[in-house]
Formats: C-alpha cells, structure tokens, sequence
C-alpha cells in the first residue's frame, strides 16, 4: 500500500509540476509585458495558496476521483478553507503578514496526516 502511494504521488507532483509550467507559459502570454520574475512569483504563489493545500487534501479521496476532478474541486476547496480561515485567524489577532506562509502549510501537513493515519504508516 505505501508503495503504490507513493508511486500515485510522484506521479501526481509531474502532473502539478506540468501544470504549474502550462499555467506559466499562459501568464507569460497574456501577460507578455511583465518581467520573467514577476509572473514566476505570481504562479508560484497562486500554486502555493490554492494548489498544493487542495491536493494534499483531497488525495484522501484519490479512489472515488480521478486527478483531474480533485485538481478543480480542490482549487475552489482551498480557497474556501483559506478565506473563511483568514478571516478568523485575523480576528484573533493574528498579523496577515503570516497567513501566506502558515494556512497553506497548515492545510498541507493536515492532508499529509489524514494520508498517512489512511495508509498506516
């Protein structure tokens, strides 16, 4: 059972890591006047807050939905969980300046403990 997880999990982060290259190379286009940097930053962060939270979190459900289905479901999940999250965590007294950086790596750590306490590490 580990193996075959953490085959489907190699296999997944290709897929982000293609998307993550698709979704630069349209940024680059529509965006064509803006600094190489500038979008990279912009993509890398749009991954980081909505992307990476919502695969670790809907890869319990990697036998009921397919890659795809948990790529677009997770993004809207995400979102979700961050905003209302923000918004709570900012109204006790938490600076905003670490939501970026804690919520994202919350929600990480959550899917990859529900993963694991799933598979029986």
């Amino acid at each position: 059972m580990k193996k075959e997880v953490s085959d489907l999990l190699k296999k997944e982060l290709q897929y982000i890591g293609l998307l993550f290259l698709l979704a630069l190379a349209i940024f680059k286009v529509v965006f064509f006047k803006e600094d190489f940097i500038v979008l990279l930053r912009s993509v890398l962060s749009l991954f980081w807050l909505f992307v990476l939270p919502s695969y670790f979190i809907l890869l319990y459900w990697r036998e009921n939905l397919e890659f795809i289905e948990r790529f677009v479901i997770g993004i809207a999940v995400s979102a979700g969980i961050i905003g209302m999250s923000s918004y709570y965590l900012g109204l006790i007294g938490l600076n905003i300046k670490y939501h970026i950086f804690l919520l994202p790596l919350a929600l990480i750590l959550i899917g990859m403990s529900i993963i694991k306490k799933d598979i029986k590490f």
